[in-house]
This record gives structure tokens, C-alpha cells and sequence, in this order.
């Protein structure tokens, strides 16, 4: 009989995510839960529907990402969303790919690096102020609930270097930003509809360049 919590991942599956990728998001999840009862890692109100708002709502960006590419860079990590789950996702795919976490709070990158250790994680973090940072090098960035569009764009062009494409996700106020940014910036970009809600969409923006 199969797990009903594992159950729940299912539409996850064509993307292609592993059986054995969703008991480690279980575990993870486990971790979470256990070190948000000291740490705010995450919303109390959505401690219950944790698999769904925060774990395949992370995952669901993986046919985004070009596997191929050796950098993937997490800004304002938090507890690892998205780029923890992505880089479980990787490691049972067998890929390489790097991921760069940058997460200021000292408490969560303690947690972050009990996590990479635990399920031996190709990443790496960072504990630093990622507006504080320069010439900053990696071929995707990620975000999820860190800042708004128009801050994300400023902050690629000043602080990084060397960077491909930026994947979002943007709820219902963050999809009225893109008009108006496309007024300032040049750059293409691909959506797709969120798995995990509706009125949401996730982004890859590439090609990008100030007007």
C-alpha cells in the first residue's frame, strides 16, 4: 500500500521526480518541522500543509532549470526553499549541478548546513547579506519569497557578473509587476501555471538587459 504522504508528491511525477526523491523530502520535511519550533523556518499557519505550499511548490521548477548548467545560486535560502529541495532533486537524478545558497540569518545557515550534511548535498552556504555582495558568478538564480521582481532585476545587474537566467515564482501581486519592468528592462522570458496555486505562475526571465 503506498504511503499516503508520499502519495502526495505524485504530481510531481512527470517531472520526472524519483520515489525514492519524495522519502527524502519527507525527512526533510520532518527536520523542518521539528527545528520550527525554535527557529522561524517557516509559517506556523502553513506548518500543516507542508508538502504541498512549500515542498511542490519548490520542486515544481525543476524542468526549468537547464541541467546542463554546473551553478544554480539561491538567494535568501531561508530554511533551503526552493534551493534545497532542487538540489535533492539533482543529486537522485545524478547531476552535478552546484547549488549556492545565500542566506544571511545565522540560525538558518547553521540549519542549511545540517541539511546539505545530512542528505550529502552538492551546495555550498553562504551567510551573507546578498545585496552586500559583488561580482557574483552562477548560471541560474533562484528565488522564492525573498523580494520583489523589480529589487530581483536591480540586484542581478549590480551584483552579479556572470548570470544566464533568473526563475521566480510570482503570485497574484508579483505577475502585475512584469509590465512595468518591462518598461525599464530588456529580456525574454517562459511561464508556466503554478502546481500549488492558481492565481500564481512561475518565470524564467533570460537575455536580460537594462533599457
Amino acid at each position: 500500500m503506498i504511503d499516503s504522504k508520499i502519495l502526495q508528491y505524485s504530481v510531481l511525477e512527470p517531472l520526472n521526480v524519483s520515489r525514492e526523491t519524495f522519502e527524502d523530502f519527507e525527512e526533510y520535511s520532518s527536520l523542518i518541522l521539528s527545528r520550527n519550533k525554535k527557529i522561524n523556518l517557516i509559517g506556523r499557519g502553513t506548518e500543516k500543509i507542508l508538502r504541498h505550499r512549500h515542498i511542490i511548490d519548490s520542486a515544481q521548477i525543476i524542468d526549468f532549470i537547464d541541467k546542463n548548467e554546473k551553478i544554480c545560486s539561491d538567494i535568501g535560502s531561508g530554511p533551503g526553499l526552493p534551493g534545497i529541495v532542487l538540489a535533492i532533486i539533482m543529486k537522485h537524478k545524478k547531476i552535478s549541478m552546484k547549488f549556492n545558497l545565500y542566506e544571511k540569518s545565522f540560525r538558518k545557515t547553521e540549519f542549511l548546513n545540517e541539511v546539505i550534511n545530512k542528505f550529502n548535498l552538492n551546495a555550498e552556504v553562504f551567510q551573507k547579506n546578498i545585496f552586500e555582495e559583488k561580482n557574483l558568478v552562477t548560471d541560474t538564480l533562484v528565488s522564492r519569497a525573498f523580494k520583489p521582481l523589480p529589487t530581483i532585476l536591480d540586484l542581478v545587474s549590480n551584483n552579479f557578473k556572470k548570470l544566464n537566467s533568473i526563475i521566480l515564482f510570482l503570485g497574484k501581486s508579483g505577475k502585475e509587476y512584469l509590465p512595468n519592468c518591462m518598461r525599464t528592462w530588456n529580456f525574454e522570458y517562459k511561464e508556466k501555471k503554478s502546481l500549488t496555486n492558481p492565481e500564481s505562475k512561475v518565470i524564467k526571465i533570460y537575455n536580460l538587459k537594462k533599457k
